[in-house]
């Protein structure tokens, strides 16, 4: 029994040591995905990556990925943007070449905080906020909490409101699977998630995939998912939500698995001035899947 028990944990060490998947290291994600213009800039504690282009005396916009993503997520919208913007993205906290918050609170109270030190840091009394997802949630919140800093605000499948498996005033419990997610990222797991944002699957890359992985195993980033996914209680939004001056556009895919677009009627409820585009035959991120299709009426709606 006891050579059994050994060969054994014998197994499970192997198999263990086998699955692990470290961290890559800063210098070389850098290298490679930290491309001109690029910059790293102090705001609020944290060492902040971000792009910043287009003319500086041109009506300002931020863009705010969602979960799991980085500002690469921008790319094709950014370079048209930026003709008659200042486009400024960014890798939130606790993700892509940002990394780790040293405060390891990844709060929306934080997100806001440190949103707002990047705009006086950047001289910016006002912008526009584009966020996908999580990153939608963190533009309401924000346009919520500082009205008058906010010109027009653009919401893509905003995350928010309460659905299956998620209550208010609730922390969830972070699965094993996520509680994993730190030493282990098998890729045809990683493949079959991410592929879930798009209605298309070949719309999943390998080039695409392979950074969306690069961007997971940046330093820290695991580990900070994580401790999010354990601090992301819900408050019923809707008494934020009509604190909202900013003219606002709803954006959705049509066949978005992950948000779908029925949750837009809660938004138009409680937004005081805002409409709806759907894009039919797209998903979760219309920016990845048909970037000049999803940009047009946001270009629009932005002044472009």
């Amino acid at each position: 029994m006891k050579l059994i028990a050994v060969l054994l944990a014998a197994v499970i060490l192997g198999a263990a040591a086998w699955l692990y998947v470290p961290d890559k290291p800063r210098a070389a994600l850098e290298a490679r995905y930290a491309a001109s213009p690029d910059s790293f800039r102090e705001v609020a504690g944290l060492r902040l990556h971000l792009r910043d282009t287009g003319p500086r005396d041109a009506p300002a916009v931020i863009l705010l990925h969602g979960f799991a993503s980085s500002l690469h997520t921008w790319e094709d919208w950014a370079r048209v943007l930026d003709r008659d913007h200042r486009v400024i993205r960014l890798d939130l906290p606790g993700f892509g070449l940002t990394g780790a918050d040293p405060t390891g609170d990844y709060t929306d109270e934080r997100s806001a905080a440190v949103l707002l030190a990047l705009m006086d840091g950047l001289g910016l009394r006002r912008t526009s906020l584009v966020g996908s997802s999580m990153g939608g949630r963190i533009a309401w919140d924000f346009a919520a909490r500082h009205p008058d800093r906010v010109d027009r605000l653009v919401l893509m499948a905003p995350d928010g409101f309460a659905g299956p498996g998620r209550e208010y005033g609730v922390a969830p419990k972070v699965p094993m699977l996520v509680r994993l997610l730190p030493y282990v990222l098998p890729t045809p797991l990683l493949r079959k998630s991410l592929s879930a944002a798009y209605a298309d699957p070949a719309a999943m890359t390998e080039e695409r995939l392979a950074r969306y992985r690069d961007m997971l195993l940046a330093p820290g980033v695991r580990r900070a998912i994580v401790a999010r996914t354990g601090q992301g209680a819900l408050a019923d939004p809707v008494p934020l939500l009509r604190r909202i001056t900013a003219p606002t556009l709803l954006v959705w895919g049509e066949k978005d698995a992950m948000i779908p677009v029925a949750n837009a009627a809660d938004y138009q409820r409680a937004l005081p001035d805002s409409r709806l585009v759907v894009f039919p035959g797209l998903g979760h991120v219309p920016q990845e899947e048909a970037p000049d299709l999803s940009l047009e009426p946001v270009r629009a709606f932005l002044g472009g």
